[in-house]
């Protein structure tokens, strides 16, 4: 197995525990509906995120045109996508009794530590971008230097902002899932 075929192996084992751990949290609430009360802009911060890791996989195949690989390139891949599956369980953990069995309440009291591991993630995928070389960043420009500075902005204003006003954060998640899929769209073509 070449040193790729590793790599792309440990990213799927654990990106797939990630979208495991956003599948079951979200089929919960299907299964037992009376249980705990879903927050329908959670629901579309884990939409987001879904579509966010689907893209990562994607994308992540570009690392193929790498020929030399140092440990600190792996550990980096590596570390980007433990920062997703850490955002993953954050975003449905093993119970919300202590938040009133309530996503709401416990989007809210965690929404620093949600915001803060998404400008880690796009922090760390600024890295992985440069790390596939000048000519892949110079085909994802201009459109991937506004989602890096609007979403590390707007993460830093959510992350801080004492407003529990759920029309900003439906506004946001709206804003970066409609970025997300037209980003998608412009770079690769989806026929």
């Amino acid at each position: 197995m070449d040193f790729f075929n590793h790599i792309k192996t440990v990213i799927s084992i654990i990106l797939g525990l990630g979208i495991g751990s956003l599948l079951n949290g979200t089929v919960k609430f299907v299964q037992h509906p009376g249980r705990t009360k879903p927050y329908w802009i959670h629901l579309l911060w884990v939409l987001y995120l879904f579509v966010q890791m689907i893209h990562f996989w994607w994308w992540e195949y570009n690392l193929r045109e790498m020929r030399v690989w140092t440990f600190t390139e792996y550990i980096l891949i590596i570390t980007y996508i433990l920062l997703y599956f850490t955002l993953c369980q954050l975003l449905y953990p093993s119970d919300v009794k202590d938040y009133s069995d309530s996503y709401r309440n416990y989007f809210f009291s965690r929404k620093k530590w949600i915001f803060l591991l998404l400008i880690m993630i796009y922090g760390v995928d600024i890295l992985d971008t440069l790390l596939k070389g000048q000519t892949y960043l110079e085909k994802l420009m201009p459109l991937y230097g506004v989602k890096m500075v609007t979403h590390i902005s707007l993460c830093g204003l959510l992350a801080f902002s004492k407003s529990k006003k759920s029309f900003w954060y439906a506004v946001m998640v709206i804003f970066f899932i409609i970025f997300e899929l037209y980003f998608i769209s412009s770079k690769y073509y989806i026929d």
